[in-house]
């Protein structure tokens, strides 16, 4: 009596060309996004401290007019801020905010072109593995 046992395996894989560079550009771009947002909220929220005529002399007012100094050094003076009082409409950080968010535009537009790439084909790696086994009494 003889009995034939065959076992068969078979493994797929998929590999997906240009993955990689996929996920860098996309976590890059996140990140510009996240930096040039922050920047943009701290901007926005020096225009309204500045709006409400807020204590410049409060540690937190301080913090926030000392960082955002630094982003809108460039833009001082360039167009009129009107006043009422202690109450200020920075005009020049809302031009600021818009070049901010133009260049972070650009920046993100310029990642994107230089490391994305587009969905490529899938290639499907088949292994087939057969085994025999006879057994003999």
């Amino acid at each position: 009596m003889s009995n034939n046992n065959r076992v068969t395996e078979v493994r797929t894989s998929q590999k997906e060309t240009g993955q990689e560079q996929r996920v860098f550009s996309f976590k890059a771009t996140q990140l510009v996004w996240l930096l040039f947002g922050i920047l943009e909220a701290l901007i926005a929220l020096r225009i309204g401290l500045m709006l409400v005529g807020a204590n410049p002399n409060s540690p937190i007012v301080a913090l926030i007019y000392g960082i955002t100094y630094l982003f809108l050094f460039p833009f001082t003076g360039l167009i009129g801020s009107p006043t009422y009082g202690s109450f200020v409409l920075e005009l020049s950080s809302m031009f600021a905010m818009l070049i901010y968010a133009l260049i972070a535009w650009a920046m993100e537009r310029t990642i994107w072109l230089l490391f994305y790439r587009p969905r490529g084909q899938v290639v499907a790696v088949t292994e087939t593995a057969t085994g025999e086994n006879h057994i003999t009494p």
